[in-house]
């Protein structure tokens, strides 16, 4: 275990990293697409909850994740597994419109609910906070584990959930340009991109649990 002390530089390159594996400028078009049947104050609390939620994992990836995996016995592939599974199902939904639809109609009986199910599952987890970023929070935890560092860290995740909270607000202004039917072609590339994306998870996962396998 490291404890010496991290410049400046070393959480920029954290910050950077976290950036580079969740991507949330190309999350965009999915975050537009699950929240296209919203109203604007409904978009921006739903941007809220999923920020805060992406917030809320990282930092107890960072603080709890280690210990976590090695009292439950789980791998970080395992986790990759089961959030590759995760994005498949959402992506099949997407491809096939029913995504929208679903949701209106749950929306008719619990708008609260709603909001909160598209905020937490699929936005936070595992579209941004996934497999490679709570597993790149659980090493770089675990390698610089002073009490410093750990606080630096905390600060780099709340200024990225912030960005990302910034890159969303931005959404209403690609709906108004792309309007319903750019919506939905956007849905159905996206379903395809994230279908591709969960059968990599999947796949890089099993890889990984059984090296002979795949070969």
């Amino acid at each position: 275990m490291n404890h010496a002390l991290l410049d400046l530089s070393g959480y920029i390159q954290f910050f950077i990293g976290l950036f580079a594996l969740v991507n949330p400028v190309g999350i965009i078009p999915a975050f537009i697409s699950l929240t296209s049947y919203q109203a604007v104050a409904e978009r921006n609390k739903t941007n809220m909850t999923a920020n805060l939620a992406v917030a809320i994992i990282l930092w107890t990836s960072l603080f709890l994740g280690d210990a976590i995996l090695h009292i439950f016995g789980i791998s970080i592939d395992s986790f990759r597994i089961a959030g590759g599974i995760l994005v498949v199902t959402i992506a099949m939904s997407m491809i096939s419109s029913k995504l929208s639809e679903d949701k209106q109609n749950k929306q008719e009986k619990s708008e609260t609910a709603i909001r909160d199910s598209i905020g937490v599952v699929p936005l936070a987890l595992p579209l941004m906070a996934g497999p490679g970023a709570i597993s790149s929070t659980i090493v770089w935890s675990t390698r610089y584990h002073s009490w410093q560092n750990l606080l630096g860290f905390s600060v780099a995740i709340a200024l990225f959930a912030f960005c990302c909270w910034m890159l969303f607000r931005a959404a209403p202004l690609m709906v108004r340009v792309l309007g319903q039917t750019g919506i939905n072609v956007i849905t159905r590339i996206m379903g395809l991109l994230l279908m591709a994306l969960g059968i990599e998870f999947v796949v890089t996962g099993i890889k990984a649990l059984f090296p002979t396998l795949l070969n």
